[in-house]
């Protein structure tokens, strides 16, 4: 009983260990499906630049920064499928970040005033969280980085995103006057540790 419990146990982690390489292998692709798959997200970019021209005005602006920014993960993507590795899961977030960041910035331009730049301020916070996640995230998985590394990575972005933050806090405060803006702004500097 005991010898055949023990080829089960050798049967299932062979079977596992070959899970685990088909996985790694289906993980990364050749380079002709890397090329095939490039020419279809050019196509397909097209396709979508094409439909923004019916459009009019910043819905059009908005329309081909949707666009663009698509492309740009799509190709990141096959990249990363092509070579995988830590420094190409990177550059999938960060073009992730920044396509939302182009989209964001888009859509800020049909407000006015202090609104439009408020909404400007709060799409670069949401952009400098998004890249410095991603910057963490890479020295997390990076082989041979250190706990150490990772954790100033993590450090770095977190300080990037408060500052952003702190950034959108003030221009909120731009709107008032007097003591309720002296007030705001004191508030925001006490949030995010300014002096």
């Amino acid at each position: 009983m005991q010898k055949h419990l023990i080829a089960l146990a050798a049967t299932l982690c062979f079977g596992f260990t070959g899970m685990a390489f088909a996985a790694d292998a289906a993980g990364s692709i050749d380079k002709a499906t890397h090329k095939a798959t490039e020419e279809k997200i050019e196509s397909q970019y097209k396709a979508d630049k094409k439909a923004c021209d019916g459009m009019n005005g910043n819905a059009k602006d908005v329309c081909k920064a949707e666009a663009k920014g698509k492309e740009k993960v799509a190709k990141a993507e096959n990249d990363a499928q092509y070579k995988p590795s830590a420094k190409a899961d990177e550059k999938v977030k960060k073009a992730k970040a920044d396509a939302d960041y182009d989209v964001a910035k888009e859509k800020c331009e049909d407000q006015k005033g202090n609104a439009k730049d408020v909404c400007k301020k709060d799409a670069k916070a949401a952009h400098e969280a998004a890249k410095g996640q991603a910057k963490a995230d890479k020295a997390a998985a990076t082989k041979g980085s250190t706990s150490a590394a990772a954790a100033d990575a993590s450090k770095d972005a977190s300080k990037d995103t408060a500052d952003a933050q702190y950034s959108a806090a003030k221009e909120r405060c731009d709107s008032m006057k007097g003591d309720t803006k002296d007030k705001c702004v004191a508030d925001a500097k006490k949030k995010y540790n300014k002096s």
